[in-house]
């Protein structure tokens, strides 16, 4: 499988009163054609930043250090604006965590989904305008979609809201889509249906798709491969099969004894020990050390990433 986008080396730093933080430290993978790609971990491991650094989304103080980010063999670092704009909600889209400060409030759903078009040259007339937007609601199955695109944002559920934000990433059918948490607003059952009818779509679309997430069980439903990031950096990746039914470093192993069993009974369920450091004060070496049971003195220096049976890890314990 030939790679969309390769990311190698980046690093995404926020200078500030207190310090430098390094929210995204050198982190490399990369993404192949129709592919769906997770990266999971804790709140504040650096997912979404790595996410945003992808289509250079970060405000001030924040900044894009170094490392390369190649999609489809342009550097996305080296673009100009013109380029950042052709390339942004036309051949890589984003879905935000929250629809409802996704769409603007004050227009209709027609009007943000023409807009959509027209910043691309797309939609010509009115007509073709009206029917594009109104088969983009229907393939994410909202039903009266002539009805909804008269409608406002306050006027639609949040799930709704969410499949509109995905109508209007898929309208310029896109290579790539970043979905950074997509489920995180919505309620247990509508997330099950809106993660089944992303991964339809891409399927049917041919788009690759990055997957933001803290929930390791969306990503055993969802991904085809899986990296595993903490404190900046990504500790584990390979196929979602390796990763997490033979994981092997010990975060890795931790997230997925958090989560509950149907056919296991346990009084408590397992906890990871200790909070994410600050990125302003993090522990010498390992950054995982002060959380981890099998830490030795060996830990006190960062590991080498190691290459075992095609996936990646860095780990002294992974050995």
């Amino acid at each position: 499988m030939s790679a969309l986008l390769e990311v190698s080396d980046l690093r995404t730093w926020f200078r500030t009163r207190g310090g430098v933080v390094k929210a995204v430290d050198g982190v490399s993978f990369s993404i192949g054609g129709g592919e769906i790609f997770g990266l999971v971990g804790e709140s504040g491991a650096g997912k979404s930043i790595t996410g945003f650094s992808l289509v250079r989304l970060i405000d001030p103080p924040g900044r894009v250090e170094s490392g390369r980010v190649l999609f489809d063999g342009r550097d996305v670092l080296a673009m100009g604006p013109r380029e950042l704009r052709e390339l942004r909600g036309d051949r890589v889209a984003m879905i935000f965590q929250d629809p409802q400060t996704s769409l603007n409030p004050v227009l209709g759903v027609r009007r943000q989904m023409a807009e959509a078009l027209a910043y691309h040259g797309r939609g010509g007339g009115r007509r073709e305008t009206e029917r594009l937007c109104r088969e983009a609601l229907e393939e994410v199955r909202i039903p009266a979609p002539a009805e909804r695109l008269r409608s406002y944002p306050h006027q639609l559920s949040g799930g709704m809201k969410q499949r509109v934000v995905i109508a209007m990433a898929l309208l310029n059918h896109p290579a790539l889509l970043v979905a950074d948490e997509p489920t995180t607003a919505l309620d247990v059952t509508i997330q099950a249906q809106v993660l089944l009818l992303m991964k339809r779509l891409c399927r049917d679309h041919g788009s690759s798709l990055l997957l933001v997430t803290h929930d390791i069980g969306v990503v055993s439903q969802m991904c085809d491969r899986v990296a595993v990031m903490y404190a900046g950096r990504i500790v584990e990746q390979g196929s979602r099969d390796q990763v997490l039914f033979d994981p092997l470093h010990p975060y890795t192993k931790g997230l997925i004894q958090c989560l509950p069993g149907l056919n296991e009974s346990r009084a408590r369920l397992y906890q990871i020990p200790g909070v994410m450091p600050s990125l302003l004060d993090l522990p010498q070496g390992c950054h995982f050390r002060d959380r981890c049971p099998l830490a030795g003195e060996d830990c006190r220096t960062y590991p080498e990433e190691l290459e075992i049976d095609g996936r990646r890890v860095s780990c002294h314990r992974a050995k």
